[in-house]
């Protein structure tokens, strides 16, 4: 009978810190102000270091369609962003918890600003982050902690809360600089940014 309880209450406390590390690692992103990012709100998505290249924008790589998410190359204002997280009823963006992205406003082409994975540069293999809203898993980002500093933050892909059976290769946004173009793209070195409410 002991070894019964003994073994309870190893099980409960297992879930019990569970669910606490679940907690705390689902903390709020926050904006440069200190406050949670809210659904349907815009921001500014801006890189820590200026060398780094200017803020988060529609990216026109080929003269085609689609656009690209990509970075200006001086620090003016980029197009804001809002984000809609995975769960439907939860208003604030938290850490590793799947979202979808779009640039505000509207394109000449009628095109969604969602973005998604698109494809990979054939030079450096690095996947490109293009526009579009296929309904797919290329939609779904998160963001994550850059290396504990305070409200910097880096943007990855990896939907594993729309399908935590799948086996993904994910990866941490980084900029790749292509034509005298910023591109963001996955599988290079990650990129620090900042999120400021427009």
């Amino acid at each position: 009978m002991k070894n019964l309880i003994f073994s309870l209450t190893c099980i409960w406390l297992v879930i019990a810190m569970t669910a606490t590390a679940q907690e705390e690692s689902n903390s709020p992103v926050l904006d440069t102000s200190g406050q949670p990012l809210q659904r349907g709100m815009e921001y500014y998505i801006k890189p820590t270091a200026t060398e780094m290249g200017g803020p988060f924008t529609l990216i026109d790589i080929n003269g085609f369609f689609p656009f690209y998410v990509g970075q200006r190359n001086v620090s003016i204002d980029g197009i804001p962003v809002s984000f809609s997280p995975f769960e439907e009823e939860e208003s604030t963006v938290r850490e590793v918890k799947n979202f979808k992205v779009a640039f505000s406003g509207a394109t000449t082409c009628v095109q969604s600003t969602t973005w998604k994975v698109g494809e990979t540069e054939p030079r450096t293999q690095r996947r490109l982050i293009a526009t579009g809203d296929n309904a797919g898993y290329s939609n779904y980002f998160y963001i994550n902690k850059y290396e504990e500093f305070e409200n910097i933050y880096s943007i990855q892909w990896c939907p594993t809360e729309l399908c935590p059976t799948c086996r993904f290769i994910c990866g941490a946004f980084g900029s790749l600089f292509e034509n005298g173009k910023r591109l963001a793209s996955l599988d290079g070195s990650g990129l620090g940014v900042v999120f400021e409410r427009a």
